[in-house]
């Protein structure tokens, strides 16, 4: 009897644990809830959930760096100040989120399982570009999420140890992929952050610089955008930045994004800049 079990088992193996939990549970994946009905009297009426904003990458000479601010939002309220948008997929890699803030997570750490499963079937990391298609392939899934308003869209960013550079995926709702150079950003200050990029960005940044050009960033879109929050001296709040590069993937010490910060404030309070 035990060994038939074993069989089945063995037979029903994949190194995708996406691919098990649609197998044997579909109802755990996070983009196969099914949604209440709209009650009565709300029409058309989105619904009214928390959404992360904005989220900036850019590589680095020594691997890729992402950056994102802490606020939450919920229509014209914020929902949260101290929302954590970007974490390590694996060792080499990290995910920013924007969008729907609670499938986003949940997707996020259904893709850590993934890796994570998929290593110990295998015995090996998976490519990074293997990484990116799986997470393209994960979005899709929730297309039917996003018809109804609850988009996921993230930022993928990680270390190609075979070829020694960091690299940078962006997506759309539909799963599609798209390798981006140099820098990119998602979410509603995405806009202003890209133009600050632009204009801050230069090949062969360090990785203190790679910090100080993605903390500008995000400072100029919360400057512009309501649903950004930038560094908050007050609460002491800072964006969440990581590095990855050839040694894996390292969370920024907030003393240190303090620092940046301040150089920052003081740089455009000196100068008496409007904007």
């Amino acid at each position: 009897m035990q060994d038939t079990t074993a069989n089945q088992v063995a037979a029903n193996a994949t190194s995708s644990f996406t691919e098990h939990l649609q197998r044997n549970r579909p109802g755990l994946l996070p983009f196969n809830q099914a949604l209440p009905a709209a009650p009565a009297g709300a029409g058309s009426q989105p619904l009214q959930v928390p959404h992360a904003t904005t989220i900036v990458s850019l590589t680095y000479g020594g691997g890729v760096l992402m950056a994102g601010d802490r606020r939450a939002t919920m229509g014209n309220v914020i929902a949260s100040r101290h929302i954590e948008k970007v974490f390590p997929a694996d060792r080499y890699s990290v995910l920013g989120i924007a969008g729907t803030a609670g499938i986003a997570i949940d997707l996020t750490r259904l893709f850590q399982v993934e890796l994570e499963h998929y290593e110990k079937i295998e015995g090996t990391l998976l490519s990074l570009e293997g990484k990116a298609n799986r997470l393209g392939a994960m979005i899709r899934g929730n297309l039917p999420m996003a018809m109804q308003g609850l988009a996921v869209v993230p930022l993928f960013a990680g270390f190609d140890l075979p070829v020694g550079v960091g690299r940078l995926f962006s997506y759309d709702v539909t799963g599609g992929r798209y390798e981006e150079q140099e820098h990119h950003a998602v979410g509603s200050g995405s806009m202003f952050a890209r133009g600050a990029l632009k204009k801050l960005w230069r090949p062969g940044l360090t990785e203190d610089e790679a910090v100080a050009v993605a903390v500008e960033a995000l400072y100029d879109a919360a400057d512009d955008d309501s649903a950004t929050g930038g560094p908050d001296p007050v609460r002491q709040l800072w964006p969440v930045v990581y590095t990855v590069g050839r040694t894996g993937a390292r969370r920024i010490p907030e003393h240190d994004l303090a620092a940046v910060a301040g150089t920052i404030i003081e740089a455009r309070t000196a100068a008496r800049r409007e904007a």
